[in-house]
């Protein structure tokens, strides 16, 4: 007979979240095992030993057999059983895994020499033992020193994913349940999917990497389907998700890919793969990132004679992948070019296999984006090195460099055919890189772990080794044009389904005078920087005497944008001025995400754990039409509940009313998200404090 000490192992692994019966505890560090036999046990005579096999084939030098012998003493991070106490029919022990063993879930047998033979136990599934890894372990390879930064980087199952623009940075939180229930066999279940090789599991290096490319489903039925055209039949529009469990469990129990997901959910499901399986992990989001099809550190805006952008130019350089999609095919869609922000993960781990000092945190992204030998994944990429321009090393590092270290380069294409360069803005792509500051929901600046300043000596030595390592550089110089006069504009904040003023201020800094002729247009974006529609288009003239400047302002109405827009609520502005005594060109764009409405959670009475808790979801219709076919989700303690095909008539109010028993006490968070074809990113969230049961 065998039991187990299930909660001190548990408490003393940091495996108490979990939602499982099971044993679950982390490489290289002791746990608890106690075992009965039908006889006393007499260690004079009676010799038996402990085995974990994994997978169909266990084999000893793959590390999927592993026979577990008595010890005098343990030895830390090696395979070892210490007899602690024995008496009658018990015997305790404790057993150390190793620190480098495979990730998985084991069986479990004890094993006996007698004189007939070596006799095991039966197999029991009650004595299967999930090991982890273990970022507590210093022999470990995710070893991380800082508890504050293990806390948050492995046992916090809740998060904040920061979007939108570095002008309007929004936050939306996230529940990664790593510790829900099924969650570790669906994520364990991805390890098979992606067909890693047991032995290979003992890697955080080759777990991150495959986790990358199964997370989607572009080319292996991975677990999340992409889709960024606004189109999102029979699956579920990507700002409707509050989580990854569903998207786990789902994937798990009908083995298909689940729609729809763009980068923020890809990066959360990723997340919740790799906290789960213990390697420590962060999503970061990259301001005005850029997608570098040929690595040259380049995005072309061209601009024609009168200072117009070419769409047609322009649409080919920076945004080429993005193009209409089969009707069987079109959520599979890959997107390309310089994207209002985008996100990505961080995992923690050391590198053997690169030079010293190149370890920590990497860069890994499950985004399909482009092919990384022979799928579609990327990472897992050194920070360290991408920030000081070692590109070389794998994986991936010089498509990583280019996402935060491109130039925009603004050309006039002239009727011949010629090209001429007008600007090189050195600064637009990589503005802000963040993610969630350790204990709150704070937003943490890491800008400076990628990139140095730029125009420091460091920024110029570091770019100068991504050219040595092979990276394409431009000779394109920057040719901005003195300033004789200068522009710029400013959107005013405003809410969705509202007018609003573009103000453009032209400057002539001369005691000459000068005429401009400009232009605005206003275009619907795609998040991913994609133009759909353009729904503005206004030119006007201005005269500027000297030494002063004028502003013009451009009305921009509801109705222009309202049917058009698309999820994410973001308009991109691009102005644009000839002047026409020294047919100089002036050009700038601004992205701006509307303000959208938000959900109210109320949770009036008690709250207390294994009673019924209350949760009341209301929502404000603000725009001027009914809102159709409304779908509300809602996350939390004890609670997963979907209500759909409600309507919102337009001035009228939605209350939604639900109940869920909280299982764990402590600090929690409610999260719930509204999604129509109307209105989408509608969240809402509310922090409350279980109560313990009395």
């Amino acid at each position: 007979m065998f039991s187990r000490e299930h909660e001190i192992n548990k408490q003393q692994h940091h495996t108490d979240k979990f939602d499982n019966p099971k044993l679950i505890v982390r490489r290289g560090q002791a746990f608890h095992i106690q075992i009965s036999f039908n006889r006393p046990y007499n260690p004079e005579k009676d010799q038996f030993w402990i085995e974990y096999f994994i997978g169909r084939y266990p084999q000893e030098k793959k590390g999927t057999y592993i026979k577990v012998c008595l010890v005098q003493e343990l030895r830390s991070g090696e395979w070892g059983a210490k007899i602690t106490h024995s008496g009658g029919h018990s015997v305790a022990l404790n057993i150390m895994p190793a620190a480098n063993c495979v990730v998985g879930k084991f069986r479990m047998y004890i094993a006996i020499s007698t004189p007939i033979g070596i006799l095991r136990t039966r197999r029991n599934p009650a004595t299967d033992t999930y090991i982890l890894f273990n970022p507590w372990c210093t022999e470990d390879p995710v070893f991380l020193d800082d508890e504050r930064e293990r806390q948050e980087y492995v046992l916090n199952d809740l998060g904040v994913i920061f979007y939108g623009d570095p002008e309007n940075i929004r936050s939306r939180s996230w529940n990664y349940g790593q510790f829900e229930e099924g969650v570790l066999d669906a994520c364990l279940y991805l390890m098979d999917r992606a067909q890693l090789d047991l032995s290979g599991r003992c890697s955080p290096l080759k777990i991150s990497r495959v986790g990358s490319a199964v997370i989607n489903s572009k080319d292996d039925e991975g677990v999340i389907v992409g889709s960024w055209n606004n189109i999102y039949d029979y699956g579920v529009a990507p700002s409707a998700w509050t989580g990854s469990v569903n998207i786990l469990l789902e994937y798990h129990s009908s083995r298909e890919p689940v729609r729809y997901g763009q980068c923020w959910v890809f990066a959360g499901v990723f997340n919740t793969f790799l906290r789960c399986l213990g390697i420590p992990a962060r999503v970061i989001t990259n301001f005005s990132s850029a997608h570098d099809n040929d690595a040259n550190l380049q995005m072309d805006v061209f601009l024609d004679e009168n200072g117009k952008v070419d769409s047609k130019l322009t649409k080919d350089s920076i945004c080429s992948s993005f193009k209409p999609i089969p009707k069987l095919n079109r959520a599979l869609q890959i997107y390309s070019g310089k994207r209002n922000y985008h996100c990505w993960n961080e995992a923690w781990m050391s590198r053997p296999d690169l030079p010293v000092g190149f370890g920590g945190w990497q860069a890994v992204d499950s985004t399909p984006q482009e092919n990384s030998d022979g799928m579609y994944r990327c990472g897992p990429a050194s920070v360290k090195a991408i920030k000081h321009g070692h590109i070389c090393f794998p994986f991936d590092a010089p498509f990583v460099f280019a996402e935060v270290n491109s130039d925009v380069v603004y050309s006039k294409t002239m009727k011949n055919g010629i090209k001429l360069v007008q600007h090189v803005d050195k600064t637009q792509i990589g503005r802000l890189i963040v993610t969630k500051e350790e204990g709150t929901d704070k937003m943490k600046n890491i800008t400076e772990e990628y990139k140095f300043q730029e125009d420091t000596e460091e920024e110029r030595l570091a770019l100068e080794t991504a050219l040595m390592y092979g990276v394409k550089k431009s000779m394109t110089q920057d040719i901005t044009p003195s300033m004789e006069v200068d522009m710029d504009f400013v959107v005013e904040d405003s809410a969705l389904g509202s007018d609003f003023n573009v103000n453009i201020t032209f400057r002539n800094n001369t005691q000459s005078g000068y005429t401009v002729t400009s232009y605005l247009s206003g275009s619907i974006v795609f998040y991913t920087g994609v133009s759909k529609n353009e729904f503005k288009n206004h030119s006007f003239n201005v005269t500027l005497e000297p030494m002063k400047a004028q502003t013009v302002e451009v009305l921009i109405k509801s109705r222009e944008y309202m049917s058009q827009l698309l999820e994410q609520a973001s308009l991109h502005f691009f102005v644009t001025a000839r002047v026409n005594e020294t047919q100089k060109i002036l050009a700038r764009q601004k992205n701006v995400a509307l303000k959208i409405p938000q959900l109210l959670l109320k949770v009036p009475g008690e709250k207390v754990v294994g009673k019924d808790m209350t949760v009341i979801v209301e929502f404000r219709n603000p725009l001027k039409q009914d809102l159709n076919n409304v779908c509300v989700r809602l996350d939390g303690p004890g609670l997963l509940k979907t209500a759909s095909k409600l309507e919102v008539p337009r001035n009228s109010t939605l209350t939604w009313e639900e109940k869920c028993i909280p299982k764990q006490a402590g600090p929690r968070k409610l999260i719930a998200s509204l999604n129509c074809d109307a209105l989408r990113h509608v969240y809402g969230e509310l922090d409350i404090n279980i109560q313990s049961a009395v």
